[in-house]
Protein backbone atom coordinates (compact mmCIF):
# COMPACT_ATOMS: atom_id res chain seq x y z
CA UNK A 1 0.00 0.00 0.00
CA UNK A 2 1.55 3.32 -0.77
CA UNK A 3 2.29 5.59 2.49
CA UNK A 4 0.41 8.64 3.15
CA UNK A 5 1.68 11.28 5.14
CA UNK A 6 -0.18 13.27 7.88
CA UNK A 7 0.86 16.12 9.93
CA UNK A 8 -0.72 17.15 12.85
CA UNK A 9 -0.32 21.20 14.09
CA UNK A 10 -1.66 22.77 16.71
CA UNK A 11 -2.19 25.93 19.02
CA UNK A 12 -0.89 28.26 16.63
CA UNK A 13 -2.62 31.77 18.34
CA UNK A 14 -2.79 33.69 15.30
CA UNK A 15 -2.54 37.37 16.72
CA UNK A 16 -0.36 36.98 19.47
CA UNK A 17 2.77 38.84 19.66
CA UNK A 18 4.56 35.01 19.75
CA UNK A 19 1.72 33.27 17.52
CA UNK A 20 3.06 31.81 14.24
CA UNK A 21 2.87 35.06 11.97
CA UNK A 22 2.66 35.11 8.02
CA UNK A 23 5.33 37.66 7.00
CA UNK A 24 2.11 39.95 5.51
CA UNK A 25 0.95 39.98 9.05
CA UNK A 26 4.44 41.19 11.24
CA UNK A 27 3.99 44.39 11.75
CA UNK A 28 6.58 46.62 10.68
CA UNK A 29 6.13 49.01 13.28
CA UNK A 30 7.50 46.38 15.87
CA UNK A 31 10.77 45.59 13.54
CA UNK A 32 13.53 45.40 16.00
CA UNK A 33 12.26 44.31 18.67
CA UNK A 34 12.50 40.47 20.03
CA UNK A 35 9.08 39.74 19.22
CA UNK A 36 9.23 40.75 15.56
CA UNK A 37 12.42 38.68 15.24
CA UNK A 38 10.99 35.70 17.09
CA UNK A 39 7.87 35.96 14.87
CA UNK A 40 10.08 36.35 11.54
CA UNK A 41 12.34 33.19 13.12
CA UNK A 42 9.79 30.80 13.42
CA UNK A 43 8.00 31.58 10.86
CA UNK A 44 10.98 30.97 8.55
CA UNK A 45 11.44 27.31 10.64
CA UNK A 46 7.81 26.62 9.77
CA UNK A 47 7.83 27.09 6.33
CA UNK A 48 11.01 25.55 5.36
CA UNK A 49 10.06 22.27 7.65
CA UNK A 50 6.38 22.51 6.01
CA UNK A 51 7.76 22.22 2.20
CA UNK A 52 10.44 19.68 3.62
CA UNK A 53 7.24 17.69 4.10
CA UNK A 54 5.73 17.45 0.47
CA UNK A 55 3.36 16.46 -0.43
CA UNK A 56 1.00 16.24 2.80
CA UNK A 57 -2.23 14.31 2.04
CA UNK A 58 -4.15 15.01 5.45
CA UNK A 59 -3.22 17.79 8.43
CA UNK A 60 -4.87 17.94 11.24
CA UNK A 61 -4.81 21.12 12.55
CA UNK A 62 -5.90 20.54 16.27
CA UNK A 63 -7.60 23.59 17.42
CA UNK A 64 -6.90 27.56 19.45
CA UNK A 65 -6.02 28.67 16.30
CA UNK A 66 -5.97 32.31 16.97
CA UNK A 67 -5.11 34.04 20.33
CA UNK A 68 -8.61 35.84 20.76
CA UNK A 69 -8.87 38.84 22.54
CA UNK A 70 -6.52 38.29 25.42
CA UNK A 71 -8.10 39.80 28.59
CA UNK A 72 -6.11 38.46 31.22
CA UNK A 73 -3.29 41.19 29.67
CA UNK A 74 -5.60 43.65 28.65
CA UNK A 75 -5.06 43.06 24.66
CA UNK A 76 -1.17 43.89 25.20
CA UNK A 77 0.36 40.83 23.67
CA UNK A 78 -1.72 41.25 20.42
CA UNK A 79 -0.25 42.44 17.14
CA UNK A 80 -3.96 42.23 16.23
CA UNK A 81 -7.15 42.26 18.02
CA UNK A 82 -9.50 42.08 15.20
CA UNK A 83 -10.20 38.37 15.66
CA UNK A 84 -11.28 38.13 12.27
CA UNK A 85 -8.16 38.85 10.53
CA UNK A 86 -6.75 36.32 13.08
CA UNK A 87 -8.96 33.88 11.59
CA UNK A 88 -7.18 34.68 8.54
CA UNK A 89 -3.88 34.59 9.25
CA UNK A 90 -4.75 31.15 10.56
CA UNK A 91 -5.94 30.06 6.92
CA UNK A 92 -3.19 31.50 5.21
CA UNK A 93 -1.16 29.11 7.74
CA UNK A 94 -3.05 26.14 6.80
CA UNK A 95 -2.94 26.33 2.63
CA UNK A 96 0.56 27.52 3.29
CA UNK A 97 0.90 23.40 3.89
CA UNK A 98 -0.75 22.11 0.38
CA UNK A 99 -2.55 19.56 2.13
CA UNK A 100 -4.72 17.73 0.20
CA UNK A 101 -7.24 17.22 2.95
CA UNK A 102 -7.52 19.74 6.21
CA UNK A 103 -9.28 18.40 9.30
CA UNK A 104 -10.19 20.96 12.28
CA UNK A 105 -11.02 20.99 15.58
CA UNK A 106 -12.45 23.38 18.22
CA UNK A 107 -10.12 24.92 20.67
CA UNK A 108 -10.90 26.69 24.04
CA UNK A 109 -13.27 29.02 24.21
CA UNK A 110 -11.12 31.82 25.83
CA UNK A 111 -9.06 31.84 22.87
CA UNK A 112 -11.82 31.25 20.00
CA UNK A 113 -15.01 32.72 21.04
CA UNK A 114 -17.56 32.26 23.96
CA UNK A 115 -20.29 32.72 21.85
CA UNK A 116 -19.15 32.25 18.75
CA UNK A 117 -16.47 30.23 17.16
CA UNK A 118 -14.03 31.55 15.51
CA UNK A 119 -12.65 28.90 14.09
CA UNK A 120 -15.12 28.14 11.72
CA UNK A 121 -14.11 31.61 9.48
CA UNK A 122 -10.82 29.30 9.41
CA UNK A 123 -12.58 26.72 8.28
CA UNK A 124 -14.58 28.66 5.38
CA UNK A 125 -11.11 30.71 4.53
CA UNK A 126 -8.95 27.20 4.62
CA UNK A 127 -10.94 24.92 2.35
CA UNK A 128 -10.80 22.55 5.47
CA UNK A 129 -12.82 18.95 4.70
CA UNK A 130 -14.20 18.65 8.92
CA UNK A 131 -14.00 20.86 11.65
CA UNK A 132 -15.43 18.92 14.70
CA UNK A 133 -15.55 18.77 18.84
CA UNK A 134 -13.67 15.27 18.68
CA UNK A 135 -12.98 13.04 15.88
CA UNK A 136 -11.51 10.19 13.97
CA UNK A 137 -9.51 9.95 11.05
CA UNK A 138 -8.78 6.66 9.28
CA UNK A 139 -5.40 6.85 7.07
CA UNK A 140 -4.55 3.54 5.87
CA UNK A 141 -6.37 1.49 8.70
CA UNK A 142 -4.61 3.46 11.02
CA UNK A 143 -7.04 5.16 13.26
CA UNK A 144 -6.82 8.70 14.81
CA UNK A 145 -8.54 10.12 17.55
CA UNK A 146 -8.00 14.10 17.81
CA UNK A 147 -9.46 16.49 20.14
CA UNK A 148 -7.74 19.54 21.41
CA UNK A 149 -8.20 19.70 24.90
CA UNK A 150 -6.56 17.67 27.72
CA UNK A 151 -5.31 18.06 31.39
CA UNK A 152 -1.92 18.86 32.04
CA UNK A 153 0.79 18.64 34.95
CA UNK A 154 3.17 20.60 36.11
CA UNK A 155 5.19 17.95 37.38
CA UNK A 156 7.62 16.28 34.82
CA UNK A 157 6.35 12.91 35.86
CA UNK A 158 2.95 13.59 35.65
CA UNK A 159 2.96 14.25 32.15
CA UNK A 160 1.92 11.20 30.55
CA UNK A 161 -1.00 10.20 33.35
CA UNK A 162 -3.52 12.35 31.17
CA UNK A 163 -3.12 11.43 27.54
CA UNK A 164 -2.95 7.52 28.99
CA UNK A 165 -6.03 7.94 30.65
CA UNK A 166 -8.04 9.43 27.46
CA UNK A 167 -6.57 5.92 25.81
CA UNK A 168 -8.07 4.50 28.47
CA UNK A 169 -11.22 6.14 27.89
CA UNK A 170 -10.80 5.69 24.16
CA UNK A 171 -10.87 2.02 24.66
CA UNK A 172 -13.79 2.18 26.92
CA UNK A 173 -15.92 3.92 25.01
CA UNK A 174 -15.19 1.63 21.57
CA UNK A 175 -16.01 -1.31 23.79
CA UNK A 176 -19.67 0.44 24.40
CA UNK A 177 -19.81 0.23 20.59
CA UNK A 178 -19.85 4.48 21.14
CA UNK A 179 -17.14 5.33 19.17
CA UNK A 180 -14.66 3.99 16.59
CA UNK A 181 -11.75 1.93 18.27
CA UNK A 182 -8.56 3.98 17.63
CA UNK A 183 -4.88 3.63 17.14
CA UNK A 184 -3.22 6.99 18.09
CA UNK A 185 -4.55 9.32 20.40
CA UNK A 186 -3.35 12.92 19.55
CA UNK A 187 -4.49 15.46 22.41
CA UNK A 188 -2.95 19.06 22.17
CA UNK A 189 -3.35 22.62 24.44
CA UNK A 190 -0.98 22.40 27.00
CA UNK A 191 2.04 23.42 24.93
CA UNK A 192 4.91 20.55 25.89
CA UNK A 193 5.06 17.15 23.53
CA UNK A 194 5.13 14.07 25.37
CA UNK A 195 4.01 10.55 24.29
CA UNK A 196 3.64 6.92 25.71
CA UNK A 197 2.20 3.88 24.30
CA UNK A 198 2.11 0.11 24.14
CA UNK A 199 1.51 -2.98 21.74
CA UNK A 200 -0.86 -1.54 19.31
CA UNK A 201 -1.35 2.20 20.91
CA UNK A 202 0.45 5.48 20.89
CA UNK A 203 -0.72 8.54 22.58
CA UNK A 204 0.85 12.19 22.69
CA UNK A 205 -0.15 15.52 23.05
CA UNK A 206 1.65 17.56 20.61
CA UNK A 207 3.79 20.63 20.57
CA UNK A 208 2.94 24.12 20.26
CA UNK A 209 3.69 26.51 17.45
CA UNK A 210 3.38 29.88 19.58
CA UNK A 211 6.77 30.52 20.82
CA UNK A 212 8.04 31.76 24.29
CA UNK A 213 7.23 35.01 25.72
CA UNK A 214 3.74 35.14 26.73
CA UNK A 215 2.94 36.69 30.01
CA UNK A 216 0.97 34.26 31.51
CA UNK A 217 3.27 31.20 30.77
CA UNK A 218 6.58 33.41 32.07
CA UNK A 219 4.96 34.43 35.36
CA UNK A 220 2.87 31.68 36.51
CA UNK A 221 3.62 28.53 34.47
CA UNK A 222 6.48 26.28 34.96
CA UNK A 223 8.02 23.96 33.22
CA UNK A 224 9.08 23.07 29.07
CA UNK A 225 7.16 24.21 26.39
CA UNK A 226 7.72 22.58 22.91
CA UNK A 227 7.70 24.69 19.63
CA UNK A 228 6.90 22.27 16.59
CA UNK A 229 4.29 19.66 14.88
CA UNK A 230 4.40 16.11 14.03
CA UNK A 231 3.91 14.06 11.04
CA UNK A 232 3.40 10.41 10.36
CA UNK A 233 4.01 8.46 7.16
CA UNK A 234 1.73 5.66 7.50
CA UNK A 235 1.73 2.38 4.87
CA UNK A 236 -0.97 0.01 7.05
CA UNK A 237 -1.94 0.19 10.45
CA UNK A 238 0.80 -2.20 11.25
CA UNK A 239 3.48 -0.48 9.46
CA UNK A 240 4.33 3.34 10.35
CA UNK A 241 6.57 6.06 10.96
CA UNK A 242 6.64 9.30 12.50
CA UNK A 243 8.37 12.20 13.82
CA UNK A 244 8.76 15.48 15.94
CA UNK A 245 9.38 18.34 14.54
CA UNK A 246 11.10 20.84 17.40
CA UNK A 247 12.71 23.91 17.36
CA UNK A 248 14.51 24.41 20.25
CA UNK A 249 14.85 27.65 22.12
CA UNK A 250 18.89 28.08 20.71
CA UNK A 251 17.46 28.17 17.85
CA UNK A 252 18.47 24.16 16.95
CA UNK A 253 16.17 22.42 14.94
CA UNK A 254 15.29 18.97 16.47
CA UNK A 255 13.90 15.98 14.77
CA UNK A 256 12.79 13.10 16.68
CA UNK A 257 12.19 9.78 14.53
CA UNK A 258 10.43 6.55 15.69
CA UNK A 259 9.35 3.36 13.32
CA UNK A 260 6.77 1.39 14.32
CA UNK A 261 6.40 -2.32 12.87
CA UNK A 262 3.87 -5.11 13.85
CA UNK A 263 4.02 -8.68 12.56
Amino acid sequence: MKPRRVVILSDLHCGSRVGLTPPSYNPKSDMGSRFYDARAETWDWFAKTIKSLQPIDALIGNADLIEGKGPRSGGTELIESDRHEQAMMAAEVLRLTKARNIFLSYGTSYHTGSEEDWEDVVFRESGARKIGSHDWLDVNGLVFDYRHHVSGSQVPHGRMTAIARERLWSVLWAEHGAFPKADVIIRSHVHYHVYCGGPGWLAMTTPALQWHGSKFGSRQVSGTVDFGLVSFDIRTREDYEWQSHILLPNGTHRILPYKLTRA
